[in-house]
């Protein structure tokens, strides 16, 4: 894959997969659970990003993009940050693939929202 454009990231796009392979036993959101609590990410110009599952933020805070990461910055309410990169190991117009490392890691497909 070629390095990831961010103009390519802006948008949002809808969770399709959501899989932990490095958890034990390997573990996935099943696709009902998916559909109900419809979760996303959101990427906003200039450099912003955040993580809506079950219409809530579950995470927001600004990205870089490096090759193929999307380095994250997230901000917590106690005005605490943590930065972490996500891989992207596929983006097309219209599909994500991206996943975090880790044993908490998860790999991620969604499509984007029209």
């Amino acid at each position: 894959m070629s390095r990831v454009k961010p103009e390519k990231l802006f948008g949002k796009w809808n969770y399709i997969r959501a899989y932990s392979p490095e958890a034990f036993p390997p573990d996935s959101v099943s696709n009902t659970e998916l559909e109900e609590l419809k979760p996303y990410i959101e990427f906003t110009k200039p450099d912003k990003l955040r993580i809506i599952w079950g219409g809530k933020v579950l995470s927001q805070g600004t990205f870089t993009v490096d090759g193929n990461n999307i380095k994250y910055k997230e901000f917590f309410a106690d005005g605490q940050s943590r930065q972490f990169p996500f891989y992207v190991s596929e983006l097309t117009d219209k599909q994500i693939v991206f996943e975090t490392i880790g044993k908490d890691g998860s790999k991620i497909t969604a499509v984007k929202e029209k």
